[in-house]
């Protein structure tokens, strides 16, 4: 089956699990920016398209470019990664992943979320002061599970693990 692997990552948790998902895949890796410079024919090569995006505020960033291109890839296997901060086990996380396409993409697009981290020193200015605000709020709240989760996002850490593709690398046998 040949396979496209295409990801946008800011602070490269994204990118590792792209890395991951593609050799495991025998894939071929794309980033966004490469990918979005392909015409439509290119696309119709391959028989598996992965999109992995990293989330903020419950949304994967430039998710609206796979969706479009998506509509004319119906007969290929499709999916989208997203990759974030949040526990895998979060409710949140099952509720935004819900959340991201809608019931008729559901029917031709599979969700996979994979549980990065948090790299401060790699983030852009305005998702550094975003995150950090949040984590305020969080460690401020008189929930003593919000207050642990906001002193959890407080600093970097990385909990990327490769476990977390095999979901995807199943779906794509």
């Amino acid at each position: 089956m040949k396979t496209a692997v295409i990801y946008i990552s800011q602070t490269g948790f994204t990118k590792k699990y792209a890395e991951w998902i593609a050799e495991k895949a025998g894939a071929d890796l794309l980033t966004f920016k490469e990918a979005k410079r392909k015409k439509n024919a290119f696309f119709a090569e391959y028989d598996a398209i992965i999109y992995a995006g990293w989330c903020m505020a419950g949304k994967v960033v430039k998710l609206e470019w796979f969706l479009e291109k998506a509509v004319g890839l119906k007969g290929k296997k499709l999916a989208i990664v997203a990759v974030g901060a949040s526990p895998n086990e979060s409710p949140e996380v099952d509720a935004a992943m819900s959340n991201l396409i809608t019931e008729e993409q559901k029917q031709y697009i599979k969700v996979f979320y994979c549980q990065g981290g948090i790299d401060y020193s790699k983030m852009k200015l305005s998702s550094k002061m975003a995150l950090k605000m949040f984590s305020t709020i969080l460690k401020n709240s008189k929930d003593p599970k919000q207050r642990e989760q906001g002193a959890f996002i407080d600093h970097s850490y990385d909990v990327s693990d490769i476990k977390f593709i095999e979901p995807v690398i199943s779906f794509l046998s």
